[in-house]
């Protein structure tokens, strides 16, 4: 098996099955993968299969980012996910979650390396990691998702590999994994620009946790991105309207700092702005690159981009494989702990750009909640770039469910951004600049540029009201 360079590791060669049967009920399982590729296929199967066989089986599952139906959906459908720390986006976990069948703990990317390293979450007894090879060393060659596979690769008791032939093995080279020791021994970070190397591509690994491989040649399952629509195009226009603004007005450099950009339609919908504008010169530093970035490098517009995960649409994957090596030198993946490093974000002042459900008057931003009860997907690393970054920006649609419901609203039923942190708002309304301004002129400035016309009214009475009723309990007898 050409993709197992180290003897002794391709003798650890075994059915799914008996490489299943290393999970027991109540264990804690780890595995790799981040948005919705490089998660472990086969062994979720064989654990479904157990359950549905009339087996106890429950586990605790922990990994960096959502993962694929494959892992997350068949764990939640057939009842053997009870736990689950990180991020997620599946439907059927997601209503489990919300009926409170599957107990979550939403955690920021950056901390949840931090947490399983220092024994916040209890012992990971299996690591479950899907990798495009081992080398000859037997240190683990991963795919286009880091994530936590080398926290997980480190601190797990026992490791199960699946070895996928579906990803290309010239993937090989364009990592470069650092893995930082616990505190107080970990050190600083030595990344000055979103280009620096600072690790190894490899993972390293102990051969004798490894107690089974199975080989396996399956897809990732994700999306294809929705094109986007006059909403999103109208909010990467405000955006790049306003960057190039504070460029000639001299409160950002140009070139500009690196680009973080969330996750989704209007994610991309910004960065493929960014590639059709005359901005040159960019750089991204983010979690997740997905199919915009290609679009940035193959405009000559992005000369590096980095991050811990890079997902592309099914129908532009093989292309993209087909052309890897064209983009390994100017595409590195790191660990989330690296690409969410509050440290090297604020060093390299980079650029925020996430989405929101709803922001409130005063600049606090939701952007998990519906109703401030129902979660939807989790924070992510949106307040891990937030909080740190040299501008930080949210951007949403004015309304939702057809029109019928303001996205900009009084209050916020659930805060994951405090006013503290959001820097700008931005709607296919227009933008508002909230920098520098009292609560009364950003309450002002949101509704009168962020939000939807018909809304405008409501929100202006709520505000004159609040006013009133301040003055009136402040008042001097």
């Amino acid at each position: 098996m050409e993709r197992i360079r180290n003897a002794a590791i391709r003798e650890k060669i075994t059915t799914p099955e008996a490489a299943a049967a290393y999970i027991r009920d109540g264990m804690t399982v780890g595995a790799s993968g981040f948005t919705v590729i490089g998660y472990p296929k086969v062994i979720p199967a064989e654990l479904a299969k157990r359950a549905a066989a009339g087996e106890t089986l429950g586990i605790t599952l922990i990994t960096g980012g959502n993962v694929g139906d494959q892992l997350d959906g068949v764990l939640a459908r057939s009842g053997v996910l009870r736990r689950r720390y990180g991020y997620q986006s599946n439907k059927d976990l997601r209503s489990l979650i919300n009926a409170d069948q599957v107990k979550y703990v939403d955690t920021h990317v950056s901390h949840v390396p931090y947490m399983v390293k220092n024994g916040y979450l209890g012992k990971i007894d299996v690591a479950v990691l899907e990798v495009a090879g081992v080398d000859e060393k037997g240190r683990l060659i991963s795919t286009c998702a880091v994530g936590i596979i080398d926290i997980l690769a480190k601190y797990a008791d026992k490791i199960i590999l699946e070895v996928n032939s579906s990803v290309p093995a010239a993937v090989e080279g364009m990592h470069d994994i650092l893995t930082l020791e616990r505190a107080p021994h970990t050190p600083i970070i030595p990344i000055v620009k979103p280009d620096d190397r600072v690790g190894s591509p490899y993972i390293e690994c102990d051969p004798e946790k490894i107690v089974a491989v199975v080989l396996t040649d399956g897809a990732d399952i994700n999306q294809d991105l929705m094109a986007p629509d006059a909403d999103m195009e109208a909010i990467a226009s405000h955006i790049i309207t306003f960057l190039k603004e504070e460029v000639r007005a001299g409160r950002l450099p140009d070139p500009l700092p690196p680009f973080q950009s969330g996750v989704g339609g209007v994610a991309n919908a910004v960065l493929a702005g960014l590639a059709k504008s005359d901005l040159e010169h960019l750089t991204v530093y983010t979690e997740v690159m997905q199919d915009a970035v290609v679009d940035l490098i193959d405009a000559g517009k992005v000369s590096s981009a980095c991050g811990t995960a890079l997902t592309i649409s099914p129908s532009r994957r093989d292309d993209f494989y087909a052309r890897l090596d064209e983009y390994k030198n100017k595409i590195i993946l790191r660990p989330q702990e690296i690409s969410n490093a509050p440290e090297v974000i604020r060093r390299l002042s980079v650029i925020a750009m996430n989405t929101a459900i709803e922001a409130d008057l005063a600049g606090n931003v939701n952007s998990t909640h519906i109703g401030g009860v129902s979660i939807m997907n989790g924070l992510g690393g949106s307040a891990d770039y937030c909080r740190n970054s040299g501008l930080s920006i949210f951007s949403t649609a004015s309304t939702a469910k057809n029109g019928t419901i303001s996205c900009i609203v009084p209050h916020v039923t659930h805060v994951d951004h405090t006013e503290h942190d959001t820097e700008i708002i931005v709607t296919e309304q227009g933008l508002a600049d909230l920098r520098g301004l009292t609560a009364y002129e950003r309450a002002e400035l949101m509704i009168e540029t962020c939000a939807h016309p018909k809304f405008r009214p409501e929100l202006r009475a709520y505000l004159d009201r609040a006013r009133a009723e301040a003055k009136a309990f402040h008042a001097i007898p």
